[in-house]
């Protein structure tokens, strides 16, 4: 590594450029000073972060003891609850209060709609998932299983048919019209700030006259019309020498709808960044979103394009007025928790720097150039949601350095907005005061199930054996926390204010159970819920025209809240009686999960991929997925369940059938140290081999069973071997 000194910090190379010539120039930060007052917060602040740190396993040792202790006892759950209080686990709840958060964007505090996530890393990935702020829904129903049938090859008119029938059902349903259907409606045009819709040379007109609020084209002549429900916007295209609309009967062409409304650019789970080298291809790409020039080179249909961010959206209001509307998803930046160090910038004493601390500056410099061109937000905040905290103490840490991180960049106290994701048992337990810690900056909660359920068994490992994967989303315990998070967020004023979310949709090919099962998010009170492609944000979109999220929330205001009790009920197995083939299938399936993302991300960088289960149904895996399947194994290992000589034959039997489930992979073949390597064939020399084995049978000793220690040491050891 070249490493540049610096005011008592060794810097890479490579990150002290890019700071220095891509992202200070245009902003009014001085070099000098930027680094010098840089240096004192890294310096000031690593120390509390390291003693946070071990906090947390100080923590954890003494559950560890306390169940051993109790181990052959039946839970007494007030004693538990007690012994938890007794060592800051659970922290003294004290007055209710109302966030005070100000100066955010309408897409956080008044829209409800699907968030996308995607990996900072991949710049096509991140410019579609912003331009996602508006989908087809022609194109999102036609091209996945929503619509049964086969697409086969060209256009499919039958197909199509029942594409264009769905979403007349769907205006029926979301925007009805006085006293026809959207099906029948043979001319649209605009007469005196009114829609009009004729059947039979009869006016017809949208039940709610409201929802109507602009269009495109002469009134006469529309080339399209805007609706707004939910305060979501529907835009119908008319358009009579198109395709579609030359043989539709009202001439329309598409509808397009907003979709994502807000998106996760991930620094965290989805990316795999373990150096300078990484976390610049990180930042560059974030800065490119910022400033709004973020390109990509694309190529689709043998036709090369560059792929840039999109403009926004421009009508004529029913008043003649103009009206523009954003034409981008907003965007959030996901930095790392505060586990992981990076040696990217080494401190005074040789250690590498709290990722979580530079991400934090670095997200907010790049962002000083949104605060000028407010392409982005428009009220002058950076959004940075704060994964994997434990704790009020975490999380006034984190307040603590968004505070440090505006005074150096000289920008407003409280323009840094933070999300707490409610993934770690200790947030979980303690949301209320953790809001409290943030109460001025606080704009995002919301629940991952993959994440808490992998510190579920971690923090009572020794428990007892825990009960299958597919049995957690049935305990008592997660559908308590999935309820806590809504009933806390809205005892603390959220409604209106500031998201409440839900967690991701992990079947990108299984789009049909996802229009069904998904509307299930926004009835539950969350105005935001996660999506793993711009077609499913499209497609949830759908729900949120459905139900009116506001009013399920004052609705839930008055019901029963949840049961701290509930939460902390153990999901142990009592005296498992299972037999050997249903303990081989679930440690196979975990295998497969492991392996199969594993591979990836130790031998090309992959973060998040699409990775075939047993069964060969495509998952969305992540860390997060990967954290619950490991800590699972290690935690049956642990209990006598299973024996590691068992495990190590399911791992090399499942290593040899992800090998074959990846025999497609462009890579593959290759015969060099980068690229797709089979494990299968040299599993002693295999990196990714290792990882996945490590991640399995050290699992027990992780920190609060995260994957990332091993993974990066794994991918550090791969990359110096290129």
């Amino acid at each position: 590594m070249n490493l540049i000194e610096k005011n008592e910090l060794k810097i890479n190379s490579k990150l002290f450029d890019f700071i220095n010539n891509e992202v200070l120039p245009g902003t009014h930060v001085e070099i000098e000073n930027f680094w010098s007052n840089f240096g004192k917060v890294v310096h000031e602040l690593s120390p509390i972060n390291k003693n946070l740190i071990k906090k947390r396993k100080h923590i954890q040792e003494k559950i560890d003891e306390w169940h051993k202790i109790n181990k052959d006892k039946e839970l007494n759950k007030k004693e538990y609850t007690e012994f938890l209080k007794s060592i800051s686990y659970i922290a003294e709840e004290k007055e209710d209060f109302k966030i005070e958060t100000s100066n955010v964007d309408s897409e956080i505090s008044s829209i409800p709609g699907p968030q996308l996530v995607v990996p900072v890393d991949n710049a096509r990935y991140a410019l579609n998932a912003a331009n996602a702020r508006w989908g087809s829904m022609y194109d999102a129903l036609y091209g996945t299983d929503v619509i049964i049938g086969d697409k086969g090859n060209g256009y499919n008119k039958e197909r199509g048919d029942k594409v264009i029938s769905y979403v007349r059902n769907f205006l029926d349903e979301v925007a009805p019209l006085t006293d026809t259907s959207w099906k029948e409606v043979s001319e649209i045009k605009i007469n005196n700030q009114e829609a009009i819709f004729i059947k039979d040379k009869k006016q017809n007109f949208l039940i709610n006259k409201e929802q109507f609020i602009g269009f495109k084209g002469e009134k006469n002549n529309p080339t399209s019309i805007l609706i707004k429900n939910n305060n979501l916007h529907i835009e119908i295209l008319i358009d009579p020498q198109n395709l579609i609309g030359k043989s539709d009967k009202a001439s329309i062409s598409d509808v397009v709808i907003e979709s994502a409304i807000s998106t996760i650019i991930d620094n965290e789970d989805s990316v795999a960044a373990v150096d300078a080298e990484d976390k610049v291809k990180c930042y560059r790409n974030w800065l490119g979103l910022m400033k709004g020039d973020l390109t990509a080179n694309m190529e689709k249909n043998g036709k090369k394009f560059i792929r840039k961010l999109n403009p926004d959206k421009s009508f004529i209001s029913k008043d003649g007025k103009k009206l523009t509307l954003h034409g981008r998803a907003l965007l959030l930046n996901r930095n790392v928790g505060h586990l992981m160090t990076n040696p990217a910038i080494l401190l005074k004493d040789g250690s590498e720097i709290p990722e979580g601390i530079m991400d934090a500056f670095i997200a907010t410099l790049c962002a000083l150039h949104d605060f000028k061109n407010k392409k982005n937000s428009r009220t002058g905040s950076v959004y940075i949601v704060k994964p994997k905290m434990h704790g009020p103490e975490e999380v006034s840490f984190t307040n603590t350095l968004f505070g440090k991180v505006e005074e150096v960049l000289g920008i407003k106290k409280y323009s840094i907005k933070v999300g707490i994701m409610d993934e770690e048992r200790r947030t979980t337990v303690n949301l209320k005061e953790c809001i409290r810690q943030v109460k001025n900056r606080i704009v995002f909660i919301n629940t991952g199930f993959l994440d808490r359920t992998g510190d579920e068994m971690h923090t009572s490992f020794e428990a007892g054996p825990m009960i299958f994967k597919g049995d957690m989303k049935k305990s008592k315990w997660l559908n308590s926390y999935e309820n806590w998070n809504v009933d806390v967020g809205l005892s603390c004023g959220f409604s209106g204010k500031a998201q409440i979310g839900k967690g991701m949709w992990a079947m990108p090919d299984q789009m049909s159970n996802m229009v069904e099962q998904k509307i299930g998010h926004p009835k539950s009170g969350a105005n935001c819920a996660w999506v793993p492609s711009p077609t499913a944000a499209t497609l949830h979109a759908m729900h949120y025209h459905k139900v009116d999220v506001f009013s399920e929330q004052d609705k839930i205001k008055s019901r029963n809240k949840a049961k701290l009790s509930d939460i902390l009920e153990i999901p142990k197995a009592d005296r498992p009686n299972w037999s050997s083939e249903d303990i081989n299938r679930e440690i196979e399936n975990n295998a497969q999960g492991i392996l199969g993302y594993v591979v990836r991300w130790i031998d090309q960088g992959v973060g998040c991929s699409k990775v075939p289960d047993i069964n060969n149904v495509g998952l969305m895996e992540d860390r997060a997925t990967l954290r619950i399947s490991s800590q699972h194994i290690a935690n049956w290992l642990h209990h006598g369940i299973c024996s590691k000589e068992q495990v190590m034959k399911i791992m090399k039997k499942m290593a040899t059938i992800v090998d074959k489930q990846n025999e497609n992979d462009p890579a593959y073949s290759r015969s060099g140290r980068s690229g797709y390597n089979k494990m299968s064939d040299d599993f002693d020399n295999s990196v990714a081999f290792s990882a996945a084995c490590d991640l399995v049978f050290k699992g027990r000793i992780q920190p609060s069973g995260y994957t990332e220690p091993l993974l990066h040491e794994k991918r550090l050891e791969k990359k110096a071997s290129n």
